[in-house]
């Protein structure tokens, strides 16, 4: 889906104050999210998506009536437009500075405290896209690097069902990093809640671990964060088993752009290089 299909889908839903033509684009993926006015909307790819919109509003109920800082649906149900679905958001107001990993941990603590909601989650499944865009990558990358990331990918999902958690299994968020966090004048809100999960809360805590050896987060970033929601997920026996999970799906995730972009060839080579050579502490770089 471009920008010019998602703007259509945008004019038919009709639930924008203006024209969709005015509205401003603020992400492309696999949701176009468009903001005019008051209101954020989020058109997803495809028809598969709808149940994933129809959860992420769930979540966002449950998380207003659980005083839980999260971003609010302005529609309760979410639309199916030309085979699209159509979810409407109350925008948030400018942000007053960028999230910090504290701010991520607080929410985190907040979420982790919560029940299971009366509907279901689904379970974190870190590695179920990595077929998908190792075939999107197609010819672009190496025949032996998308085997060798298959063999990781089914040998870490064996490890990751024997893990004995060190937390109690529960709601999670499933992409904790501190740009879902969006920081305003009331102060720090969720938002992009459609990995909401069932799982190890573990899932929560390896992203900023992975981000502190790979991505450049500094040590003292991840200090406050351990420091704030009070455990470093380091210290647990199953870290490493998540952590390369992860790594995989990081891995394979940018396999995708490789036909059409030389600088996401590199950095997959340089990921799976890394992985073959059992360095945890090669830089890499977000995508």
């Amino acid at each position: 889906m471009d920008e010019a299909r998602a703007r259509e889908v945008l004019a038919a839903a009709e639930v924008l104050p203006g024209p969709a033509g005015e509205a401003k684009l603020l992400a492309l993926g696999e949701n176009a999210v468009f903001a005019a006015g008051d209101l954020v909307v989020k058109v997803g790819r495809d028809a598969g998506l709808l149940d994933r919109a129809r959860r992420e509003l769930a979540v966002a109920r449950w998380l207003a009536e659980a005083g839980v800082p999260a971003v609010r649906a302005a529609e309760a149900e979410a639309r199916s437009v030309a085979g699209h679905p159509v979810t409407v958001w109350h925008r948030l107001p400018d942000p007053v500075r960028p999230a910090e990993p504290r701010d991520l941990a607080r929410l985190l603590r907040l979420v982790h405290a919560l029940p299971s909601p009366s509907f279901p989650l689904p379970p974190r499944d870190l590695l179920g896209g990595v077929e998908r865009w190792l075939k999107l990558a197609g010819d672009a990358i190496d025949p032996a690097d998308a085997e060798y990331l298959r063999a990781r990918r089914d040998g870490f999902a064996a490890a990751a069902a024997a893990l004995v958690p060190a937390l109690p299994p529960g709601p999670i968020h499933g992409d904790a990093l501190p740009r879902n966090v969006h920081v305003g004048p009331d102060g720090p809100v969720l938002v992009d809640l459609e990995t909401f999960s069932g799982d190890l809360r573990e899932h929560d805590l390896v992203v900023l671990a992975l981000s502190r050896d790979r991505y450049g987060l500094p040590a003292e970033a991840y200090d406050s964060f351990t420091g704030t929601y009070g455990w470093d997920v380091r210290d647990w026996d199953g870290c490493a088993v998540l952590r390369g999970a992860r790594e995989t799906a990081s891995c394979a995730w940018v396999a995708q752009h490789a036909p059409s972009n030389p600088k996401a060839l590199a950095e997959f080579e340089r990921r799976v290089a890394s992985l073959r050579d059992g360095d945890p502490a090669v830089r890499w770089y977000p995508f």
